[in-house]
């Protein structure tokens, strides 16, 4: 009698961890080690759960700040007991990259169909258009000491 009720109670104590606010606290305990998490907004944008692993995409940004500020890094994470912890990390993706109507925070490592438009000011184009201007037309100058670009 008393190894059922046992089992019983064990039952009720054990707690879901396969949510997404469990393992947002694991990412922010084990990056937490390494990062002043206290200057970001994390939220977990989605999670796969398979036993004892998970795939999750996690967003950062400043506090305060905007998606497009931020980025998004891909995890495998692993259940430790009643914790997830990263196990590894995949491709991450910064959110000013995504290409217009991505709608932010995607988690790949590759940025399909990014233009100038989605860049910071000055950043040459990535779709394989024109390069920088050189610096005697008036346009962005390479830092001192750059190589020239297209050896130009």
């Amino acid at each position: 009698m008393f190894a059922v009720v046992l089992l019983i109670l064990g039952g009720c104590s054990n707690k879901n961890v396969d949510t997404l606010d469990a393992v947002k606290q694991g990412v922010i305990r084990d990056i937490a080690k390494n990062v002043n998490i206290g200057a970001m907004d994390v939220n977990v944008v989605s999670v796969s759960f398979r036993d004892k692993e998970a795939d999750a995409v996690v967003s950062f940004a400043p506090k305060g700040g905007t998606p497009q500020q931020g980025m998004t890094m891909n995890y495998t994470m692993e259940r430790q007991g009643s914790e997830w912890h990263i196990k590894k990390r995949g491709p991450s993706a910064h959110a000013a990259q995504q290409p217009p109507g991505a709608g932010g925070a995607t988690g790949g490592g590759s940025i399909p169909g990014a233009d100038s438009a989605t860049l910071p000011p000055g950043h040459p184009p990535m779709n394989g258009g024109t390069t920088l201007p050189p610096s005697s037309g008036g346009g962005a100058q390479l830092p001192a000491g750059h190589p020239p670009l297209n050896g130009q």
